[in-house]
């Protein structure tokens, strides 16, 4: 007897070096941004408008950044994390083009790290994946994750953490082909604040919460065809320490970057992901309120119509963000203290 379907690779099976095209290309839709919006509510007006994007120079409203990641992301959990127990962070993460309705999306990664855990039932898998419209590069990053092993005694023959940039160079941000803010509606993009407006060291609460339900996780990450075990099966997950489905990471940072829009409105594009980390698992009727600090601002060669804002973002779970709950001295994380994100965004200026 034979067998046709695909368990997925655990952590023995991977090589450094190693290649893995992945299924299945995926043609984006003015439909799968629509749901997007009823998932999340995101605002922002580029990607809400055509009108408004072409008065910016661009051809039509292109997709919210973050869904083609997911797009993308997805693309590689079949072959990467399929039998993931976390995925534990980002980096070197840029947006290299706009996605536009009818664009036909592929993902291929290499595997560039590997990492036995002590424990010998786990290790962590080191990626840089890319996807790809046609020839060209949309999107690249490098993330982790925690993978299973299926053979708790199998030998590791090579293993290597990579160094990662601890941010990425505000030279190497993609403006977006086309575009030019000099035509900005500042009334119809919903805040006169622009990037004079904001400083290094400053915090904001983003106020509002969103509750997480069931039903809506579990579309999400279908959206994505992230078919990661974690967060599809209550039999499986029953019989774990949490007893409940994880939500994937992804739908937070979506959430996280929803809610802030209330006091980042013209943060018009994500350029980046320098860092991210995953802090605490989140579960449906789970609340997400997040609150941005402002780490750095940084012009951009040639260009006086747009700058960048290098942001942290942190989500919370039931606890709302006025207190700006972070951190202590040494380095541990509140439990109510979901996600942490250090990411590049562009935003207009006024000169």
């Amino acid at each position: 007897m034979t067998t046709k379907t695909n368990p997925g690779n655990f952590f023995e099976d991977f090589r450094l070096e190693q290649e893995i095209r992945h299924a299945t290309p995926r043609t984006v839709s003015a439909g799968d941004a629509a749901l997007y919006t009823a998932l999340y509510g995101s605002r922002f007006a580029v990607q809400s408008a055509d009108s408004f994007a072409r008065q910016l120079g661009l051809p039509a409203a292109p997709l919210d950044d973050l869904l083609a990641f997911h797009i993308v992301f997805g693309k590689t959990v079949p072959d990467v994390s399929l039998n993931a127990v976390a995925n534990l962070g980002y980096a070197e993460c840029r947006w290299l083009r706009p996605v536009y309705p009818g664009d036909s999306l592929h993902s291929v990664s290499r595997v560039i790290g590997l990492k036995e855990n002590s424990n010998r039932k786990t290790g962590v898998v080191y990626v840089r994946s890319t996807g790809y419209r046609g020839s060209e590069a949309v999107l690249d990053y490098v993330r982790w994750v925690m993978v299973k092993k299926r053979d708790e005694s199998a030998a590791i023959r090579q293993e290597h953490v990579p160094q990662l940039a601890g941010r990425v160079a505000p030279e190497q941000l993609q403006v977006p082909a086309g575009l030019d803010f000099a035509h900005y509606d500042w009334g119809l993009a919903g805040s006169p604040h622009a990037w004079e407006d904001y400083a290094a060291g400053e915090k904001i609460d983003h106020v509002d919460g969103m509750t997480i339900e069931e039903a809506e996780h579990m579309l999400a990450t279908r959206l994505y065809q992230n078919t990661a075990k974690v967060h599809f099966d209550q039999f499986r997950q029953g019989r774990e320490k949490l007893g409940r489905r994880l939500i994937y990471g992804g739908h937070i940072i979506s959430l996280a970057r929803a809610l802030s829009f209330n006091g980042l409105a013209n943060a018009a594009f994500i350029a980046a992901i320098n860092g991210g980390r995953h802090v605490n698992p989140t579960l449906a009727g789970h609340t997400v309120y997040a609150w941005s600090e402002v780490l750095e601002k940084a012009e951009l060669p040639g260009r006086k119509d747009v700058g960048a804002l290098r942001l942290r973002t942190l989500a919370l779970k039931d606890q709302p963000a006025a207190g700006f709950p972070d951190k202590d001295a040494a380095g541990k994380y509140p439990d109510c203290v979901v996600l942490d994100l250090d990411y590049w965004v562009l935003m207009p200026r006024q000169s």
